[in-house]
């Protein structure tokens, strides 16, 4: 009998996704797809495949190519091996668009062009095709052709400049966010195109302005408000008091935005008389005199653990969680009971159990999960290039000459 999850509606479920991507941006942006119910092949290089395969904190899972980076966002997906620049490779891959509604690249402007099978190819062959290109500033523009790697991204969009404090910016965010960012950015574009365009379509996606879309507040305080950003740490600087606050144990945000969450917590800390002293009467008053009441609020705070006071805040409507560590996070039911994370055991080519993260999304009350481990290099060829009309003595043929 199938499982509640098994039975849950698959939005994508109908189309096919050529993954020619490498490292984050392009397979997050696939994994996304593969979660929706899209069937993804992993068009590979022969030989070595994502680079994502040989990076992660496991150095036994990279030698076996199989690196975490690479677990981390390629479940459900099927790999197949292919040398472009081989003619009967090339024609392999061809026929195989074809078969497909999206294809999806991060490689730098032009080298699909080069390699003869760029957008204008491949439009000839399949009119319908999607064809998604991610780079790091997009396909047009004076820095076409600079190399862009998340690190390169996040300084030139502006996110180190306002990220840590006066004394620490700029810094950069702790995970590569502007790769995710550009890979979430590309999912929904194909999406939105796979539902609206039976034509089909060229979308870039520029990872530098993916990010500078989602900084919309800092972007428009300046461009509208002339206020130049600038790093305030853990400090909310629209609202008093707002931001992270030491405890016993380690920190806790407090997000006291409105009049009534003030009085609350002010209440709650025994601190109502602060609400007599002119300093913080109004909302303006607390942001200008931020620092003296945060030390005021601390005083009592550092009595006893985040996580009580984080309990007792959030009870009586004050808006309020203890800093978390990433395993600290993983391990609340919060996350754990909810499906977020999916378990594959004995995962072929690395004999292991494995925990992986999906998306965050719930369908009609189930997580979207893939029912394949993340595939070792090649392991779909013959299965996808059989399909093709490929037999088994042409597929090895194929393998020695080195076009697959």
């Amino acid at each position: 009998m199938l499982t509640r999850e098994e039975r849950m509606s698959k939005p994508l479920e109908s189309f096919r996704v050529l993954d020619l991507t490498n490292v984050l941006a392009g397979p997050f942006c696939c994994h996304q797809l593969a979660h929706m119910g899209a069937e993804v092949i992993k068009v590979e290089a022969v030989g070595r495949g994502d680079l994502a395969r040989q990076l992660g904190a496991d150095l036994e899972l990279s030698n076996k190519n199989m690196g975490v980076s690479f677990l981390a966002q390629n479940a459900g997906k099927k790999s197949v091996t292919v040398n472009l620049k081989h003619p009967e490779g090339k024609a392999l891959f061809l026929k195989l668009v074809k078969t497909a509604d999206v294809v999806v690249e991060n490689f730098r402007p032009g080298v699909m062009h080069r390699l003869g099978v760029g957008y204008e190819v491949l439009k000839e062959i399949r009119p319908e095709i999607i064809y998604c290109a991610i780079s790091g500033f997009g396909q047009e523009g004076p820095w076409v052709h600079r190399p862009a790697y998340d690190q390169i991204i996040q300084g030139t969009s502006g996110v180190m400049s306002i990220t840590g404090d006066a004394g620490s910016a700029p810094l950069r965010v702790g995970y590569p966010v502007a790769d995710t960012v550009g890979g979430v950015t590309a999912a929904f574009a194909i999406a939105a195109a796979l539902n609206g365009n039976p034509r089909g379509t060229f979308i870039d996606v520029s990872m530098l302005e993916s990010m500078l879309a989602t900084m919309g507040w800092v972007v428009s305080n300046y461009l509208i408000a002339g206020v130049e950003p600038a790093a305030h740490g853990n400090e909310n600087v629209t609202s008093a008091p707002s931001g992270a606050f030491e405890a016993a144990q380690g920190l806790i945000n407090i997000a006291a935005n409105k009049d009534e969450q003030w009085d609350l917590l002010t209440d709650h800390l025994g601190l109502a008389a602060l609400r007599e002293r002119p300093e913080y009467a109004t909302r303006e008053d607390r942001k200008k005199n931020r620092s003296a009441l945060k030390a005021e609020l601390e005083s009592v705070l550092k009595t006893r653990p985040a996580r009580d006071w984080a309990k007792e805040l959030n009870r009586i409507g004050v808006p309020s969680g203890a800093v978390l560590t990433v395993p600290e996070v993983l391990e609340m039911p919060q996350v754990a009971d909810r499906g977020f994370l999916h378990a594959f055991e004995n995962v072929p080519g690395i004999d292991r159990d494995i925990q992986v993260a999906t998306t965050g999304i719930k369908l009609d009350g189930c997580a979207p999960t893939v029912q394949t481990p993340p595939p070792q290099l090649g392991e779909h060829n013959a299965e996808i290039w059989g399909a093709l009309g490929v037999n088994a003595e042409q597929l090895e043929a194929l393998g020695k000459d080195g076009a697959i």
